[in-house]
């Protein structure tokens, strides 16, 4: 069964051993995800399955079997993504290795605000979520940007957010 990455069948390596991200990276030469820790620590790998984001260092390239893998490069396939114009307007990037990670997991992070998830800091669970910077900062925990653009990044995912609730 194939793996369909940015709308592009793919078959699965045959040894089941290969990570996603290296099937990405090393066979299909998508290097717009990017390789961090390789120990599911820094987000750099981030893209979307199905909608939702995961850590591809840490997927193996069988477990996307009959799913819809999203990378930065599929994001942006039809132009630039709402998320990746805010990072270039707010300087949500200095080095931009982190960048592709951070844009996936905040599309994803929008949508689970959408959906009504809740985060470790959300104070009433009762009331429709709203996403405040304190919010953005607990859910993009999980990824890092060593550079230190964090307003940055933080300023670009409210501006989208705020532009999708307009």
């Amino acid at each position: 069964m194939a793996i369909t990455i940015n709308g592009t069948p793919v078959d699965p390596p045959a040894d089941p051993r290969v990570s996603l991200l290296d099937l990405m990276r090393d066979r299909l030469h998508l290097t717009g995800t990017k390789v961090g820790c390789n120990q599911g620590a820094c987000g750099a790998c981030t893209v979307l399955i199905d909608g939702q984001r995961v850590l591809s260092c840490l997927t193996l390239a069988v477990q996307a079997e009959g799913r819809t893998v999203t990378t930065i490069e599929g994001l942006g396939a039809d132009g630039l993504h709402p998320l990746q114009q805010a990072f270039l307007e707010h300087d949500g990037f200095q080095c931009g290795y982190c960048t592709p990670g951070q844009i996936c997991a905040a599309s994803a992070m929008l949508e689970e605000v959408a959906a009504g998830m809740p985060s470790y800091v959300t104070r009433d669970l009762a009331a429709p979520a709203r996403l405040t910077r304190e919010e953005v900062r607990e859910r993009m925990s999980g990824n890092l940007c060593r550079c230190g653009a964090h307003n940055g990044i933080i300023d670009a995912i409210m501006a989208v957010a705020e532009e999708q609730a307009a």
